[in-house]
Parts: C-alpha cells; structure tokens; sequence
C-alpha cells in the first residue's frame, strides 16, 4: 500500500495530510502555526537598528538588517516544516510526498529540503489552499497522487 503525505502550507499556518492509496480522501495527521507571520514587525524586534560611523570622515548611520524579522520567522518556520518531513522520512512514514504551498513560501520550503527529501517529493502546486477542508483540498488535486 502507498502512503502519501500531502502538505498544504502557507508563512502562517501549514496542515500535513495523508493518503493510503493515489486515489484515497485525505486524513490529517498534524497542523502547525506560525503566529509571529501575522505579527506586525516592531513587535518582532526589539529596538531600533544599532548605529555605525562612517568609514571615512564623521558621520553616523543606523546599520541595515540583513533579514527583516518577519522574513526571518517565515525562514524558521519553513525549516521547521522541512525538519518534520525530514524525521518523515528518515522514518519511512511515506513514499512519496505532494507539497501545495503559497508561491513565495514554497520557494522557502524547497531551499530547506535536502536532496533525500526532494527525491520524495512527486508534485508541486504553487496555490495558498490551507484555507480549505480536507474533501475540498483533495478536490483540487489530480485524481490520481
């Protein structure tokens, strides 16, 4: 019998799913929640930037962040994701995996898989639908996994 897994998942909020067989309805198995993703940015950081002076001559700027924080947490939330499908599987709890995410976080997701992971992985879908119920995900889905 084949299992599938099936990940819908956006910067805020992703669902994993299953199904036994390409043409089974889906079951969840777990959710996740990045709250921070709906946070406003001067909540995620705390003070203002530190200041640097110039390298020549005597002025004074504030210093650039390399990553805003609300992309950072998008960041830790989508290595967070890939390490729960990593322990997946590692522990061979499927076989092949079908990822349905928001564009911008799939990119996200996919920098995070590593080359065992991404060999598993038999369908991408550029689409937010973690809004939707299991019967109507599985809706949007070939008929066949």
């Amino acid at each position: 019998m084949t299992k599938i897994w099936i990940l819908a998942a956006n910067s805020g909020n992703a669902t994993l799913f299953a199904a036994d067989s390409p043409t089974a309805p889906l079951t969840e198995i777990e959710t996740f929640d990045n709250p921070e993703a709906r946070a406003k940015e001067m909540t995620l950081t705390s003070d203002r930037p530190g200041r640097s002076f110039d390298s020549q001559g005597e002025g004074r700027h504030a210093m650039a962040v390399e990553v805003e924080p609300k992309e950072q947490e998008q960041i830790r939330f989508a290595k967070l994701i890939a390490d729960r499908l990593e322990q997946g599987r590692a522990d061979n709890a499927f076989e092949r995996l079908v990822v349905v995410a928001a564009p911008a976080f799939l990119g996200r997701l996919r920098a995070n898989f590593g080359a065992p992971l991404s060999s598993r992985v038999s369908l991408e879908i550029d689409k937010d639908y973690t809004a939707l119920r299991p019967e109507a995900l599985r809706a949007q889905l070939p008929e066949r996994l």
